[in-house]
């Protein structure tokens, strides 16, 4: 493939090395915190220049779309192994990335390999290029190119249906140009507040720009500031709107390291699932899946109880209170705001049995870190302050002087590996370590777990038919 920008010749080949230059070369929002959340610098426009070039890949298939603060990822993953499980060719795409750029990018649960991956790079780079020269709607980012180069992945590999989890916000993100058969709000709480806004009623707003006539909307059960704006939107557009906890229900049966078990009372039937993740926040998200997958039903994509079943018990989704050991137990989990931290406490303190608990904490720059504090400060015996290798990271020194101010007691290892070998040489078989605060330390921490020589201790697992549907 050859291509043109202006009189520069492209490359015709490119290898997966290349493909992240040219991606890392470009404009990068998620390593620039405080972008201003605006139509200058997130202009929809230069994405739709991008993908008529690209002769719109993004249409012509089933589309979910997830937006919220908390729980897109989990809810989105769940979404698209059912629709596997049930032999539909589904696309996913999801972020940040814990490893690499190839997992933001999957087909029924498959990232994208390398070669392809830098095939599509190759092909839209002088597309690219040529639009960021003319530049009439502002200069296409990492983001949108990646976005444009997962919808031309399904299109290639016809994908007949597409989960699609957004960036940060939704009205102005990269993947709000598809035509969705159900959005999906998630959990909304205060998070990235210097671009969204301070109040739930701001973010709500942003979040809800994902919302389209002709569309379903289900809806976590939000607080009122928020809820209010998800159903004027909802009147406005006069699309239906089912809300989790009032519409459907779940209940929780019981659980154990490997996953959980529950009921959830649907929109059309009762059923029973395992699920291999932990915390009450992932029943409210299975709840939301079960809730959209009764919507698609309606709308014609054939889905049964055994499909629902086997893709919830083999849904695969790391560092969400992923248990890495569990003599002393090691979890690790995401959690970057206020409120999740104190869900992912609650959850540890209900799940697990312990004598100590040690946070080994790193954040992004742009989150309430004084807020964080306190909610650990009432849980862990031990905090440890420690940095990732994001560009966003905040530095020890910073963190430390935060958790001064805020009165909590906390020591510094530099980085991750340090944190993690010397909390583990002091940690008794019978303790607890946390790692959180930023999703990118938890990918950091898995890695440094395993080059530590530690061996993840096998954890049951259970076969998804021994669950039913309870009446239809």
């Amino acid at each position: 493939m050859t291509g043109k920008t202006g009189d520069a010749i492209m490359h015709p080949d490119m290898n997966y090395q290349q493909a992240e230059e040219f991606l890392l070369s470009l404009t990068d929002y998620e390593k620039s915190p405080g972008v201003a959340y605006n139509s200058a610098n997130y202009d929809l426009r230069r994405m739709e220049l991008l993908l008529e070039a690209l002769g719109n890949p993004h249409l012509g298939r089933k589309t979910v779309h997830i937006a919220g603060t908390k729980g897109k990822g989990s809810t989105a993953a769940m979404i698209s192994s059912v629709l596997a499980a049930a032999g539909y060719r589904t696309g996913l795409f999801t972020s940040p990335h814990l490893h690499n750029w190839r997992e933001r990018v999957a087909l029924n649960g498959h990232p994208i390999s390398e070669k392809d991956f830098a095939r599509l790079a190759a092909d839209i780079q002088p597309v690219v290029l040529s639009i960021n020269q003319e530049s009439r709607y502002g200069k296409l980012t990492t983001f949108e190119v990646i976005t444009a180069m997962a919808f031309s992945y399904f299109s290639a590999k016809k994908a007949g249906s597409q989960v699609l989890e957004t960036g940060m916000g939704g009205r102005l993100d990269a993947t709000n140009v598809v035509d969705p058969d159900v959005c999906i709000i998630t959990s909304i709480s205060l998070d990235h507040t210097q671009v969204l806004g301070e109040s739930l009623a701001q973010i709500a707003s942003e979040k809800a720009g994902i919302i389209k006539a002709g569309s379903t909307v289900v809806s976590a059960l939000q607080p009122p500031e928020a809820a209010v704006v998800i159903e004027q939107r909802c009147r406005y557009l006069n699309v239906p709107l089912i809300i989790a906890k009032k519409d459907i229900k779940w209940k929780r049966l019981r659980g154990d390291l490997s996953g959980q078990v529950f009921t959830v009372a649907g929109i059309s039937g009762n059923y029973e699932f395992f699920i291999p993740l932990l915390g009450d926040h992932q029943l409210d998200n299975a709840s939301l899946a079960v809730a959209a997958l009764e919507v698609l039903k309606l709308r014609g994509i054939k889905i049964d109880f055994s499909d629902m079943a086997k893709g919830l018990s083999t849904v695969h989704w790391p560092a969400r209170l992923q248990v890495l050991n569990s003599s002393p137990v090691v979890i690790i989990d995401g959690a970057h705001n206020v409120d999740s931290i104190k869900k992912v406490v609650e959850s540890v303190k209900k799940y697990f049995t312990y004598e100590r608990s040690f946070v080994i904490f790193g954040s992004s720059s742009d989150k309430d870190i004084a807020g964080m504090a306190m909610e650990l400060a009432h849980f862990a015996n031990r905090i440890v302050l420690t940095t990732s290798s994001h560009p966003r990271a905040t530095t020890t020194g910073t963190l430390a002087d935060i958790f001064k101010k805020a009165e909590v007691s906390a020591i510094v290892e530099e980085n991750i590996v340090e944190a993690l070998a010397n909390t583990l040489a002091i940690a008794g078989s019978r303790d607890l370590i946390l790692i959180t605060g930023s999703l990118f330390l938890a990918a950091d921490a898995e890695r440094a777990f395993t080059g530590l020589g530690k061996i993840k201790t096998p954890l049951p697992s259970t076969d998804f038919r021994r669950f039913r549907v309870l009446n239809k």
